[in-house]
């Protein structure tokens, strides 16, 4: 009999010590339940914000080129268009015919320069066209500078799927590469490469600047500039490779995969 109840006993201890494995598990298992749920929720946040944040620098980017382009390019061009046909000899015909013919120049220039000002209003569209277009007409607007030569090759064939939201931020930090380039790299030649792979996409962009060593930067631009780099590629799942060394230039090596 004392045997019969020391065996009913182990056998309730062992059902209870199961119970409690049991609840413990279900709890732990509910814990990480909400704290994946959590993060999730929090990457969903980070990953909207960014976007919205890039969506809004490349409007006010956008900004400053047209108005930059329109104080020196095209109000200069009007300018002298007005001038031209200001110091026009009516008394002198064929004086009078190459001015004419001066400012009708000069006029289909501001034309054509205007144009590509409505094409640059329309950046979400031009996006929409593609992550290599959107990069084509950022690099017309540096070339025009006369400071830069630029190359850009582009390899592979562009997946069927597209992901508007990835190609947004890659765009956003290729402008901010070049941003940093033009103001402080003081180099004469930008390569850039867009590779179409079979896991992703590959950005590469070189520059033959002065370079830097990146624990010399100030604290400000580190921040600014590379950290946020680094930030916006590794909220897509991208990865970000910077090589730099000061006299030789700068590469920059971004990989961003494929959803």
């Amino acid at each position: 009999m004392p045997n019969t109840n020391q065996e009913i006993f182990n056998t309730i201890e062992l059902i209870s010590i199961f119970f409690i494995l049991l609840i413990a598990i279900i709890i732990i298992t509910a814990i990480l339940y909400y704290n994946r749920k959590r993060s999730h929720k929090i990457e969903v946040s980070n990953f909207q914000h960014t976007l919205l944040q890039s969506q809004m620098e490349i409007q006010e980017q956008t900004m400053q080129t047209i108005g930059v382009e329109l104080h020196d390019n095209i109000g200069q061009l009007l300018s002298l268009t007005s001038l031209t046909l200001n110091s026009i000899e009516l008394d002198n015909p064929d004086k009078a015919q190459q001015k004419i013919d001066a400012a009708i120049e000069l006029n289909l220039k501001s034309i054509k320069e205007m144009r590509l000002l409505g094409r640059l209003l329309h950046g979400e569209q031009l996006l929409k066209l593609g992550l290599e277009e959107a990069i084509r007409s950022e690099i017309t607007w540096i070339e025009k500078s006369g400071r830069f030569v630029v190359v850009y090759d582009i390899d592979g064939e562009k997946p069927a799927a597209n992901n508007a939201d990835k190609d947004l931020i890659l765009f956003r930090i290729t402008q901010e590469i070049l941003n940093n380039i033009i103001k402080h790299s003081q180099a004469k030649e930008i390569n850039i490469k867009l590779g179409y792979l079979d896991t992703g996409i590959r950005l590469q962009i070189i520059d033959n600047g002065t370079g830097f060593s990146i624990g010399d930067l100030p604290e400000a631009q580190k921040g600014m500039g590379l950290k946020n780099i680094q930030k916006r590629a590794e909220i897509v799942g991208g990865e970000v490779f910077i090589q730099s060394t000061p006299g030789e230039g700068t590469f920059i090596d971004i990989f961003i995969p494929y959803p």
